[in-house]
Formats: C-alpha cells, structure tokens, sequence
C-alpha cells in the first residue's frame, strides 16, 4: 500500500530530478557564441555547433552565408541534401525559399515604378485586364500596390496545401485568384501577412510589362544581382541540385510548385541570395551593380504598418516586401523568412553596417536552429541581439512549462491515487460531493482531449514548427493532466 509518507517523498525527489533537467535546458541554451570578430573564429564556431543544432533538431540540411562590409565573405552547407540517400548537401544545393520571394517580388515592383509605368499610390484595378477583383463590401479603389507591398491591402494569408508536381497541369494564377482574393477587411485598416497579395503583384508585373513573371524577374532583377542558379520557374535542369525537403514528422517531401510564383515559389542556392542581401546594402563597395536606385530601396526599408500580433514578437513594423527590426544599437535590421512544406528559410540584414545572414533549410524543423545562429551572428557583428533570437529563449522557457506540468501531474495523479488505495476515494460518478469542482475539471478535461485531437487533425500548426518535439510532449503532459482530473470526478472523496 502507498504510504503517506511515501507519496510526499515522491514530489521532492521528482522536483530535483527535473530541476537538474531544466538547468541543463537552460545551460544548453545560454551557450552561446562570444569569441572574437573574425570570420575565421566565427565560422569554426559555426562548424561546431550548427550540426549540433541539426543533430538536437532533427534537421537533415542546412547552407549558410555571411555577408560582411556589403559583400558575401563566407558560406558552408551542413548535412544532407537528402537524408534516405545521404547524398550531402553542397554550396550549389537550389532550396525552395518559400516567403523570401516577397522581397525579391517587391525589387520587381520598383523596378516598375521607377519607369513610371505604375504607381504605388493607384488602385491596382488600373493595371489588371481581362480579369477583375472579385466583388466586395469593402472599397475595392482602396487596394492600392503600396498596400499590397505593405501587407495593408486587407487580403487573406491564402490557403495552404495547393502543391504540385512540377509535371501536373496547374491551376493558372488567375483561377488562383478568383478563388482567394477577396478581401478580408478595410484596405489600410492593418497589418495583416498575404501570400494573396503578392500574388496579386504577380498578375499586376505580368500585365504591365506584358511578359511571364518568371521571365521578368529573371531579366530585371535575379540576372543583373547575380543570382546565376535562382529562378522563380522550375525545370528539369534543376533537379538534381535540388535539395529534398522534410516535413515536422522527417518525412522527404519531394520537390513541387504553386499555382502562385510571387509569393514563395522562388527557388535559389545560398549564394543567390547572399547575393540579393548583399545588392540592398547601403554600405560596402562603391561599385556595386545597382538594380533599383537608392530611393527605391529606402522606400523598402521604410516603416508603413506597425506589427502586432505573433509576428510582432520578432519585428517592429513591416515596410515594403520586408519586416523591419529596430536593434538596440539604433540601427534597423531588415529580414524576411520562408516556410513551406519541407523547407525553411532566412536572411537578416543590417543595410547601414554591410552586415548580413542567409540561413537555408530542406526541413519544417528549423526554426529553433535559424534561432540560434541569429543570435550568435548578432553578438559576433556587434549588434547586440535581435528579436528572432527570442525563439530560443521561448524553446527554453516552454520546455520548462512542460516540465512543471510534468510534476503538478505526477502530484496529482499520487494525490488521487492515494486516496483510491488508502480507501479516502471511492468510485461514486454520480454522487452530489463536491459536484460543481468535479464537473469543472471533468470538462477541462474533455477540452483538452478535445483540443489535442483537433490539433493533431490540422495539416499545419505554426506552433509546432516554432516549437518541434517540446509541443509534442506538452500535448503528452496536457493529455496526462486529463486523467488524473477525469479519475478525481469518477472517484469523489467520501463524505
């Protein structure tokens, strides 16, 4: 029989047990880079710990590339291409960049204004032929290709799922927009992040410059920056450089295209997009091969829409086609990322000092990796920190959540469990003690169980991406709270 004795020692011992646990979480977490400015040092720290990262991670792949004084200095590739074949990964891997396309779309944007062929402050009605917005309540003048660069124009994030092979027959952009751009609120109401949107650009760039979309960037943006491997079409050339993308559960996830290019269907290796970061530096070489002029670019790195919300916890506001970061320093840090299935992606650039970071992945496990690198990258550039580090610090305190909620449920479970043994519990569900506490926890319960079933339904949860393997276990510890409080309503104490 358990003792009273016994089952108070248990909560002691289990307290220190994981407390050790959470130290050493923390311990893991706070190692972090502090050696010297060079790029030798820095890039031997980066050989150590970022296969460390993957290994904790579970990602197969990753390239890097660091930019220094405008110019990219340095880039590796870590793991493999593909993990069931263990091909590794090189420098000249080609990644699918996901959301990096939005800035890369918004240098075509500009290139058009600058020829005055559009203007950002008209209605993007004026420029669409042979298609037209769907109909309305909200004032449809209001969607504007400023706002449509800003994220303002009030369109949807888009649908998820519409992957295909590259050999399938596609849906056409047009059919793709029909479907999802229908507004969602006021235009210029608030920051709100659309795939939707930028696909609208996509139209708006074929219909202006009277060419395909992939054919114009090409020639206006990716050729003149130098991105020699990147292109916003796939083809067969390319598939063997292709990276294999893994989904949250490691599963490859072979190469496929959207019906939308804009918005994240650019596909790029590491250098191609050092190079872009590289190309919107204010500081670095002189001579550098200019493709949009210096009003253009502040226009991008200028504020338009504060940022509230989870995307509001790493930036501050949004300008055009790019977050905007405001560093400790006083400098502003500009950056996008991509996800899609099987892939992730970053760069992080501080235009002013020539300083900046390209983070590739072939895996939806990446977050808290990219995480880490940042905020070693940060304190080796000088700049302090920057809000996208925070992911690892949240990866720390969730999984002390998660530890605590491991030992109120121990508690609780011995705490019931020993009234059933020391007969102070009896199986009594219908019984009117203690009615209402016992059916408040019978349905915190079902909730639970209600919520944890429904997450593990959905094809996508951004919190699981944040978070891999740690929100696994905080569904373990949340179904196992259940229990304890489902038995404790079937087994009321006696009178």
């Amino acid at each position: 029989m358990l003792s009273r004795r016994s089952s108070r020692a248990v909560l002691p011992a289990t307290v220190l047990i994981l407390a050790g646990l959470i130290v050493c979480l923390s311990g893991c977490e706070r190692a972090r880079y502090s050696g010297s400015d060079s790029m030798r040092e820095f890039s031997e720290h980066l050989d150590r710990t970022v296969p460390a990262l993957m290994r904790r991670y579970d990602v197969p792949g990753a390239a890097i590339a660091v930019v220094r004084g405008g110019v990219p200095v340095w880039s590796a590739a870590y793991g493999y291409a593909d993990r069931e074949s263990r091909a590794p990964l090189t420098i000249e891997s080609v990644f699918q960049v996901g959301s990096i396309s939005k800035p890369v779309t918004a240098w075509g944007v500009m290139r058009l204004a600058e020829r005055g062929v559009i203007e950002l402050d008209a209605p993007v009605s004026r420029y669409l032929r042979m298609w037209e917005l769907p109909a309305s309540s909200f004032n449809l003048d209001g969607i504007t290709v400023r706002r449509l660069l800003s994220n303002t124009a009030g369109m949807p994030l888009g649908s998820f799922g519409n992957e295909y092979a590259p050999w399938d027959d596609v849906p056409t952009l047009t059919e793709s927009l029909s479907r999802e751009a229908r507004l969602t609120r006021e235009p210029g109401a608030a920051f709100s992040y659309s795939n939707v949107g930028f696909n609208l650009l996509e139209l708006v760039i074929e219909q202006v410059s009277g060419e395909d979309f992939s054919a114009f960037m090409t020639s206006e943006v990716l050729a003149p920056v130098g991105m020699d491997h990147a292109s916003f079409s796939w083809s067969e050339s390319m598939h063997p450089a292709i990276a294999t993308g893994h989904n949250l559960s490691g599963t490859r996830v072979p190469v496929y295209v959207y019906p939308e290019k804009a918005s994240g269907g650019l596909f790029s290796d590491v250098a191609g997009i050092a190079r872009f970061v590289a190309a919107g530096m204010t500081a670095g070489p002189s001579d550098r091969s200019v493709v949009i002029d210096s009003s253009s670019r502040d226009l991008l790195y200028s504020p338009v829409a504060e940022i509230r919300g989870i995307f509001g916890v790493v930036s501050d506001s949004y300008g055009l086609g790019h977050f905007i970061e405001n560093l400790p320093g006083g400098q502003r840090a500009v950056w996008h990322g991509g996800q899609g299935n099987g892939w992730m992606s970053h760069f992080h650039s501080v235009p002013e000092t020539g300083d900046g970071i390209v983070i590739l992945t072939n895996s939806q496990r990446s977050w808290p990796v990219m995480a880490r690198i940042l905020g070693d990258w940060a304190r080796w550039s000088g700049l302090g920190t920057v809000a996208f580090a925070r992911i690892s610090v949240a990866v720390t305190v969730l999984w002390v959540a998660v530890v605590l909620g491991a030992v109120a449920v121990l508690a609780a479970a011995v705490y019931v469990v020993r009234g059933v043994v020391t007969g102070e519990r009896s199986f009594d569900p219908f019984c009117a003690r203690a009615w209402t506490v016992r059916a408040a926890g019978l349905a915190v319960a079902l909730v639970v169980i209600g919520s944890i079933v429904w997450a593990s339904a959905q094809p996508y949860l951004m919190v699981t991406s944040v978070f891999p393997g740690v929100t696994d276990w905080a569904a373990i510890v949340l179904l196992a709270l259940a229990v304890p409080l489902i038995a404790a309503a079937l087994f009321p104490r006696r009178a």
